[in-house]
Formats: C-alpha cells, structure tokens, sequence
C-alpha cells in the first residue's frame, strides 16, 4: 500500500463518501480511512434521503456533481414530495431508502474510482508541521503522508453509547469509538463539546400483521407519489419497486409507561451530558416537554424491499431493553413484535464550526478539514453537503489553489456553511428553510441552474452532462421568451401574451401546453422540470426581481473584505463583547460580521470605516 496520498479522507459515511468522490473527480490520489467496507454510507438512524430543506440540499449536491441524488434515485423505494400544497419555494423531495442497497450503491462508485484507495483501520494521530496538516498516523502504526485531511468522523469521537443505565463505549451499535484521534484533535487546541443523538428500536417485519391492522384501521397506509419524483437532474425515472408505509400514533398506556420510567432514562437522570436535537427530539424528551399532548405521530418504515427489520420512525429513545419492549407492544396492532435491537442514545465530540472558515478548513492547521456531524450538524444531508465542499477544497488545497465558497443567497450549501461559522452550535444544526433570507430563489428546480456552472468551472462536472445541461438551461430561456412573446387567447376574447396570463393564479402552463395554445421546446425526459421552472420564474417574476435586487444590495457589503489578522481590539467604540465575538469568529466580509449573534447593525457601520485603514502592528 502507498504511504502517500494527495488527500485523506477520516470515515466513509455521508460527508466522507462526498468528500472522497469529489476530491477524487479532481485528480487527487485519495485515501479512505475506515473501519469496514460494510458500513460505507451506512444509515444507523432514518434510511431516508431527504425532507424539508434536506432535500434541497440533496438536489444542490448533485447539481454540482455529488452522489447522493443519483444514490437514492437507483435505491428509493418511496418517493413523495412534500409541502406540494405550499409555494415552489418549499417544495423538498423525500425518499425511503432500501439501506443495505443504498450502503452497497455508493461503495461501488467510489471503488470504480480509480484514484480512490481503502485504508482499513483506525485514525489516529493528525501529523502537523509548521502549522500545515503533514499526515497521518493509524493506531496500529502505519503512517500516511499527504497534503491535506478531511476529518468525517460522525459519532465516533469518544462516542458513548446509552441503553438505560447501560453504557457502551461506541461510535454507533457494535463499532468502536475513536479515542486517539479525539485526543489529537483537542491537542491540537480545538473548542470542543459532546452533542447527543439516538435510534429507536428495529422491529421484526414478520412478527407485525398488517394486512389486519390496516383493514381495521389501526394503521393508516402511507403511500408514495406516482410517478415519483427525482432527486437527480440526470435520472429520467424511478425503476425500482416501490412500498408503503404505516402510521399510527401513541396512546395514554405509552405515556404512562414513559412517565413511570422517566427517572431510568439517562436523558434525565444525569447520565448523559451531550445536548440533544432540539427538532427530533427522543420519545420521552417529547412527552416531558409536551405533556399536554395527548398522542404522537408513529411511522412504521421498512428498511428494505427484502429487510427483516422495520424502523419504528418518532419512537427514538434511549430507556432500559424491558422498558423500550413494553412500549412496543403498548403501542395499538404491535402487541405481538417482536424488538430485534433496541434503541439507544449516543454523546460524541464535536468542534465548534466557529473554529472553521468558509472553505470548511480549520483556523488552526492549514490543509485541515471538518465536515459533517464533527462540527455539530445533524443528518446525512447536512454531512454530504459539507462533504462535497471539503473535499472540493480539500483538493484545490493540495494545488494550493483558491477555495470554492457558496453564498448565503447563491445555495442552501451556502447557507448551512455560513450559520455553522457564524453562529457555531450550542445543539445539533439541522437545516430548515426558514434560515434562507432568499428562499423564492433557491427553488429544488433551479438548483442545476443555479450550481452546475459552478460545478463546471470546478472540473465535477463532464462533458456529457455539461451539454445536456447547456440543452437544459437553452430551453428554459427560449421558453420564457416565447412565454413573453406568444398571444393566448383570454375568457373574454382579448389576445394576451401568454406570460401575463400565466401569472393569474387559477392558470396553469401545464394546461395551455396540453391544449396547444403555447409552442414550447420541451424535453420529454425533463417535462414537468422544464414546466416547473418556466412557471415560477413566470408567476414570481416581481418577488423574484425583489429578492435579487436584495441580494445585490448585500453583495456590496460581501465585498467588502476583513483581512484576516484585523485588529478588532483597536476599533474605536466597540465593545468587549462586540471585539470578542468578532475576534472568536473572524469573519471575513462586512456581511459576514453583521451576522454574527451579539455584533449590531451600529458596531458594524462603525467597523466598515476602520476597514483598510487599519494594520496589525501599526
């Protein structure tokens, strides 16, 4: 095995796999640090791809060339997307993944990279030099030499996992922490904390009779979109079988088990430490914070078209084996499942992202790279859009090349990138659309237009998908202009540019298409895409100018840039606290300042004129 390696990627989960691929699409001789081949991409929580505002992320990632939207379109086995009564704005693809296949999936892609090597075995120590990442040595004393790292170790530094008062020492079920290197990484002066998260139990598909509880409504069937909708820009249809799902919902025997039992959960009993996500929070956390609610929502998942096992989805927690079997079978039609495994917290290490810059590259060691649940995220989305950025870095960094960034107003990607630098993370950052200021311009449709030039530019994207790209985004922009130029013909007689008419709510550009009144260009394989998007663009035209009238406002202020060494301490009018935060952070333009918790619009304007005048040392 070589003892070099452009660049090292620490774990092969969701950021890991993005970082690898991409890093590996760019030329670098990339190695993979991991424990098993068996667990690459694997899903120890929710074997799904996706939500709200996830799915934006997923749909970003392939729009710049990443893996995980092609993934889940060759492995879903239910497709819905969500929020359709709503704005284009927050619609979010969701998909049930088949887990092992998904796991199989993306562990062939990366082995038919030929610059790609496994290294089985666990990370130790990060060797640094001069300040710059060297290399890094294995547990078992193999050293790897390399020009830079990304660090995805998910729940593994120093995890600990908890069953009641059991205790594990474990990055996930049954897998070893990893202690060395979490001791590397606090050496090193890294801000660290522990962050919690948890499973609920798996449960025996066979011992659940649901032919019966559906007929007799216990269970409610939940089926998937027909035709499903993709995540990828480059799948044309969903091949696979597809499956349904159930819900149910807990009942007062379940809250009263918990109650009774709530001093045996390490979640308040002292046991654990970590803090735990605030939006998917644990069954117990649930019914001692809302203990007015009479019942919660259970969906029953199952992990594959072939799996045994069925993933009992709002049912996290982390209470004793007999506790979490009574609470199964309290549930209505589970009176006779049987528990395979039961479910469990786990409290890892994270470094505060504040310690991290735009690129995803650490303060303190050049050619250092964090990405996914090490820097406090929550969710395979999240980790695979932090992964593609790190590893495109990672890359460029190695060349010594400039870093790629994405804006707050340009990607969700951007988005996620800038709070965790920004803001840090008191709990487990979970991405929503809410934190996007721009969110009518950041649409799922639109993210190829938005991202694949970037991705181009790059060198992720190729010339077969470039040219289908180009295809693409040549037809959205006749179209729009035949939108304005063709007359339609209105109730009242009156001939109308059909883009007038498109913007009264009750007129759909599916419906003048299918009667011929308006002659587009469309590509069969990419219709409703194509249709989408001329439509939003058409009945949003006004909020959207707004918004980017509002972003190029705000790019002024990106511009403007803070050097690095910036003397806060030396502004005149500032506060302690204001030069703490700036000087903890760094931030890097006027904008960027302006949204760090605690620095005011005032502080700032004072700020903008002490920019270039002022000098470290001077």
């Amino acid at each position: 095995m070589t003892s070099r390696f452009d660049v090292i990627v620490i774990g092969a989960g969701h950021a890991g796999v993005e970082a690898a691929y991409a890093a590996a699409h760019l030329g670098m001789h990339v190695g993979v640090c991991t424990l098993s081949p068996d667990t690459v991409a694997h899903m120890p929580c929710n074997p799904a791809v996706g939500g709200t505002a996830k799915g934006h992320l997923v749909r970003e990632i392939d729009a710049l060339g990443g893996l995980m939207g092609r993934a889940i379109d060759a492995t879903g086995i239910q497709f819905k997307l969500l929020n359709r009564s709503r704005g284009p704005a927050v619609w979010s693809p969701r998909a049930q993944a088949d887990k092992r296949v998904y796991s199989a999936w993306v562990r062939a892609a990366l082995e038919s990279e030929p610059n790609i090597q496994w290294v089985f075995g666990k990370a130790g120590r990060l060797l640094v030099e001069g300040g710059r990442i060297a290399g890094l040595a294995m547990e078992g004393g193999d050293r790897f030499d390399c020009s830079a790292i990304v660090v995805t170790t998910g729940t593994f530094l120093n995890g600990l996992v908890h069953i009641g008062p059991e205790q594990h020492p474990a990055g996930r079920a049954a897998e070893p922490p990893s202690r060395e290197l979490a001791d590397s990484i606090r050496a090193i002066g890294f801000d660290c904390g522990r962050l919690k998260t948890g499973t609920p139990p798996r449960l025996d598909r066979t011992s659940i009779d649901f032919e019966r509880c559906v007929s007799d409504g216990t269970f409610a069937v939940e089926r998937g979109d027909d035709p499903p909708v993709p995540f990828s820009f480059e799948t044309t249809a969903i091949l696979r079988s597809q499956i349904e799902c159930y819900l149910l919902h807990t009942n007062d025997r379940v809250r009263s088990i918990v109650r009774a039992n709530v001093d045996r959960s390490p979640l308040f009993n002292g046991q654990i430490q970590g803090i735990g996500p605030r939006y998917c929070p644990s069954l117990e956390d649930k019914i001692v914070r809302f203990p007015d609610k009479e019942r919660h929502q259970i969906f029953l998942e199952p992990e594959g078209l072939d799996s045994p096992e069925i993933y009992v989805n709002g049912f996290s927690m982390s209470l004793p084996r007999d506790v979490q079997a009574d609470l199964v079978h309290a549930l209505p039609g589970l009176e006779d499942a049987v528990m395979l495994r039961p479910g469990y917290a786990v409290e890892y290490d994270f470094v505060q992202p504040t310690e991290l810059r735009r690129n995803l590259e650490t303060k303190r060691v050049d050619g250092l790279f964090f990405a996914g649940q090490i820097n406090g995220t929550s969710g395979y989305e999240e980790a695979a859009a932090q992964g593609i950025v790190a590893g495109i870095n990672a890359a460029r960094s190695a060349r010594r090349e400039s870093s790629f960034e994405l804006r707050r107003d340009e990607a969700y990607i951007g988005i996620l990138v800038d709070d965790l630098i920004t803001k840090g993370c008191l709990e487990p950052y979970r991405m929503f659309t809410s934190r996007a200021e721009h969110r009518l311009l950041l649409r799922i449709d639109n993210a190829d237009l938005r991202l694949t030039p970037r991705g181009r530019e790059i060198g992720l994207i190729g010339g077969e998908r470039w040219a289908r790209f180009e295809g693409r985004r040549g037809r959205f922009v006749a179209n729009l202009d035949r939108l304005k130029r063709s007359l339609v013909r209105t109730d009242s007689g009156d001939r109308v540019p059909a883009a007038q008419l498109l913007r009264q709510p009750e007129v759909r550009l599916q419906t003048l298409v299918d009667e011929g009144k308006v002659p587009l260009e469309l590509d069969p394989a990419a219709r409703i895409l194509d249709l989408i998007s001329l439509e939003t663009a058409v009945k949003y035209e006004g909020y959207l100018r707004r918004q980017e009238h509002e972003v190029e406002r705000a790019r002024r202020d990106e511009r403007r840039r803070i050097p690095p060494d910036f003397p806060f301490e030396r502004v005149p009018g500032l506060s302690r606290e204001v030069v703490q935060r700036l000087s903890q952070v760094r931030p890097d333009t006027l904008a960027h300042a302006l949204r760090i918790p605690g620095v005011t619009p005032a502080a700032v304007a004072v700020l903008s004129s002490f920019v270039g005048r002022l000098r470290p040392g001077v």
